[in-house]
């Protein structure tokens, strides 16, 4: 959720990995971008932006570069990685058994192969030769022991609900490793690709005991080790060269916390910072017009919504909450808030995520859902009709970002418009988070917005947010057909299938407004003209992106 790259873009709590948070593509490769919104903005008027599937391949090798990023992470211990400082920093150093691709398609990573020899089994052989850090050698103990840490209720791991459905993990060969389900999961080889797949060394994770993870060697496989942690200041990632896979094209990687929006566009222009991803959208066009690089913007897998918080006041009210869609100046506030470079939407969920399903499933799940264009006047009706007329609601705002501050401000002005009062609580942004993991600091608070990314090309990511008892599950929305339906599409393996059952989901959600949709925002990232190679894609989050920077000539 940053509109200034902050903390609030797509959050992740620590808790909530519910099939699910954070990884597209069959017949759609996301070449010209096809799988993902439409190339304009979507505004209605010119276009605002492009998407680009990558940006061009590096031509030459590099000493070292400077990346900006919006906060210090507070550890690098996989477990934790929930939100963006940390993956976009560990994804280099730390790598899975499934690899998430630039083209958000599943690949294989440190298991050269995965096979699902019945519902409940999934079999993990892994790759020969691979070292650790320290040079000591990848075996099956290691995955064990690194999957086990995920699921020790002791440990509170932020992907322990991706594991849910796990049995036992046990060494079968020397590298190998057999997965048993207690029922079918058609997600859980897919989240292996993301944090909750990262193998370590058994060895360098026991000997570093509680400071794992915030000092010393992270004892993993990736293209770069952990060299230099200056606390407050940066992180030096350094080449690793026994890397099994292709060699890190810069030495050096170095990442530079700059928590000012502000502070970290100026390190971009002045050449102080080599680029970043999370790039503040008051300061596209500044990039834009900077000529000291380049602004890309590629598939998200993310939507900007409204999510309803408290169903006990006006909200409770389904005609309510069709209103203030209804009222709501979607257009508007992708030119404000999301700098133009947006693409309205009345679904939950994005096109590319699903990308892969039949044509005529993917038709099926998009028609018929939440109207985007304003209806003033049946908005009134609703309202009346609910007898809302004159009533409360009240909606969290904060300066964390500009699709926070801006989109509650659209929210006021739609409650307005149809007799609403909508009065905005301030946020401070060190607080805002809170939002997504204490119910307390919900209190008061009617709705927030948010901006929700995918960790896996599945549309169920997003849909078994409304599922009984989930956690972003946040108006305690409880509907028996609909928990039949997430559970379906979990066992479903069958991709074509399961597609389908998901887009029953989507409607059911859509019919529910549990969280108002407003927009697909891209993933935008700026690179200094001397240097080029990192994926547009949000698969940065999972996938070693920095190893493929380089020199542009």
């Amino acid at each position: 959720m940053p509109g200034t790259p902050s903390p609030s873009h797509g959050r992740r709590s620590p808790y909530r990995r519910y099939a699910l948070p954070t990884a597209a593509l069959a017949a759609f490769t996301l070449l010209a971008a096809c799988a993902g919104p439409p190339k304009s903005g979507g505004t209605g008027n010119e276009q605002a932006f492009e998407l680009s599937a990558t940006t061009p391949a590096a031509k030459g090798q590099l000493d070292s570069f400077t990346w900006a990023v919006y906060a210090e992470p507070p550890t690098l211990d996989y477990i934790y990685a929930f939100d963006y400082p940390q993956n976009t920093i560990l994804s280099n150093v730390c790598e899975s058994l499934m690899r998430w691709t630039p083209q958000l398609t599943l690949a294989p990573g440190l298991a050269e192969k995965a096979t699902n020899p019945d519902p409940t089994t999934w079999v993990y052989d892994l790759r020969p030769g691979v070292h650790f850090h320290d040079g000591s050698v990848l075996t099956a103990d290691d995955v064990v022991y690194s999957l086990g840490r995920q699921m020790n209720p002791d440990n509170a791991a932020a992907w322990a609900q991706q594991f849910q459905n796990v049995s036992t993990i046990t060494k079968t060969g020397p590298l190998q490793v057999t997965v048993k389900l207690t029922r079918p999961d058609s997600q859980f080889n897919q989240y292996l690709a993301t944090a909750a797949g990262v193998v370590a060394s058994k060895a360098g994770v026991e000997a570093a005991g509680k400071d794992y993870g915030t000092s010393g060697s992270l004892d993993c496989t990736g293209p770069y080790r952990l060299g230099t942690w200056n606390k407050g200041q940066s992180i030096e990632l350094q080449r690793f060269d026994g890397y099994w896979g292709t060699k890190a094209k810069s030495a050096k990687a170095v990442f530079s916390f700059l928590t000012d929006s502000s502070a970290r566009v100026n390190a971009m222009i002045s050449g102080e910072a080599d680029g970043g991803y999370l790039i503040p959208t008051e300061s596209y066009d500044r990039l834009r017009s900077s000529k000291v690089g380049t602004l890309y913007f590629g598939e998200g897998l993310s939507t900007v919504n409204v999510n309803v918080t408290n169903m006990q006041g006006p909200l409770g009210d389904l005609r309510v909450r069709r209103a203030l869609s209804l009222a709501l100046d979607r257009s508007g506030f992708v030119k404000s808030g999301l700098g133009g470079a947006g693409t309205v939407t009345g679904s939950l969920t994005t096109r590319a995520a699903w990308a892969a399903a039949p044509e005529q499933v993917r038709k099926d799940a998009f028609s018929g859902l939440t109207p985007t264009a304003p209806d003033i006047e049946q908005a009134k009706a609703l309202i009346k009709e609910a007898g809302a007329t004159g009533k409360t609601v009240t909606v969290a705002t904060s300066s964390i970002g500009q699709d926070v501050s801006l989109l509650a401000t659209a929210v006021q002005s739609a409650g307005a418009k149809i007799g609403l009062n909508v009065q905005l609580k301030t946020i401070a942004p060190n607080a805002f988070t809170a939002l997504f993991t204490d119910e307390k600091a919900r209190e008061g608070i009617d709705m927030f917005p948010e901006t929700y990314y995918d960790s896996i090309t599945d549309p169920l990511d997003l849909l078994a947010n409304f599922k009984t008892g989930a956690f972003q599950n946040y108006a305690k929305f409880s509907d028996p057909a609909f928990d039949d339906l997430v559970k379906k599409a979990t066992e479903t393996a069958d991709p074509a299938q399961r597609y389908a059952v998901e887009a029953q989901l989507q409607k059911a959600a859509s019919n529910q407004l549990l969280w108002i949709p407003v927009a697909e925002w891209p993933t935008a990232v700026f690179l200094n003209k001397r240097l080029t190679g990192a994926p547009t894609t949000i698969s940065y989050m999972y996938y070693p992106w920095a190893a493929d920077v380089g020199a542009a000539q």
